[in-house]
């Protein structure tokens, strides 16, 4: 049974280096300020759908993601590691998107690729680490959509069996295709780069960065059409403007802070009970326990 499989990834901030230059004026993150990285749980579920390729002969990989110009990275990245094409929305009209108006753009993005078998993601991306995107395009789609997955177990009989992370411990789930997952970082890492494929797709590029880039290689993308990214508009998913974007987002940032814990005093004790009743009194006293 050949698969169409679709990897929702995200080109993030890396939030380990948040500065003062975070944020804009309106709210949105200053990427442009930020070192850029492929969201740590998408490689995950990348690394599931690459699995699931493997074992079914005839699948395909697509990375679809939403961004600016430079967000192409990702899908070169997922190229590099086996997956076989990609798609990046990138619009002034998508900029500033909350959850909701990302689900939305993604979900138009699915309809006009057409008839996926399964769409795939990280739990949450970590510039926001709402774990929301995932099913809200379950929801928009009308699919059925399994969360926090750790391993995908099989496919057989248009049903797909999932060993999911839980507290506590892990359970195992079916679920009929079409369906939505979002993966966990417990899931296993994902491959390492592909030598011969980084030869292969290293000068894939999108229309806009072909127009802005080295004119040596115009060539290559007449002959080697796989060498030629899809950038897609509000307008090419037949997207709606005022759900998109700032206009769809009902949610604003108000602020970002990069919080660092500092201990402010230290204490020794000993294991006497005397110690250990004073230790309980004192964290029921500031309320820090009860």
């Amino acid at each position: 049974m050949s698969l169409k499989i679709v990897v929702l990834a995200k080109q993030v901030p890396d939030t380990r280096n948040v500065g003062k230059d975070a944020m804009k004026a309106d709210g949105t993150v200053n990427r442009a300020a930020l070192p850029a990285i492929f969201n740590p749980e998408d490689l995950n579920a990348l690394e599931q759908a690459l699995r699931l390729k493997d074992a079914h002969p005839g699948s395909t990989v697509t990375i679809l993601t939403m961004g600016p110009g430079r967000a192409a990275e990702i899908i070169r990245e997922g190229l590099y590691r086996g997956a076989d094409n990609g798609y990046l929305l990138t619009d002034r009209a998508f900029a500033g998107a909350d959850t909701l108006a990302t689900s939305y753009a993604l979900s138009m993005a699915v309809k006009k690729i057409g008839d996926v078998d399964i769409i795939i993601g990280g739990r949450q991306a970590i510039d926001g680490d709402t774990a929301q995107v995932g099913p809200q395009v379950a929801e928009k789609l009308g699919m059925t959509q399994i969360t926090y997955a750790e391993e995908i177990l099989k496919i057989e009989n248009n049903h797909i069996t999932v060993k999911r992370h839980i507290d506590g411990g892990v359970e195992t789930v079916e679920g009929p295709l079409p369906i939505v997952i979002t993966v966990t970082g417990s899931a296993d890492p994902c491959r390492p780069r592909n030598a011969k494929l980084i030869q292969k797709y290293k000068h894939a590029k999108t229309v806009t960065e072909k127009q802005a880039g080295d004119v040596d290689y115009t060539d290559l993308y007449d002959s080697r059409d796989y060498l030629n990214l899809a950038e897609w508009s509000v307008a090419d998913v037949n997207g709606d403007l005022a759900q998109c974007g700032l206009s769809g987002s009902p949610t604003k940032v108000k602020a970002i802070q990069n919080i660092v814990f500092q201990a402010k005093e230290s204490k020794t004790l000993t294991g006497s009970d005397r110690d250990v009743e004073d230790l309980i009194v004192e964290l029921l006293a500031n309320h820090t326990i009860g």
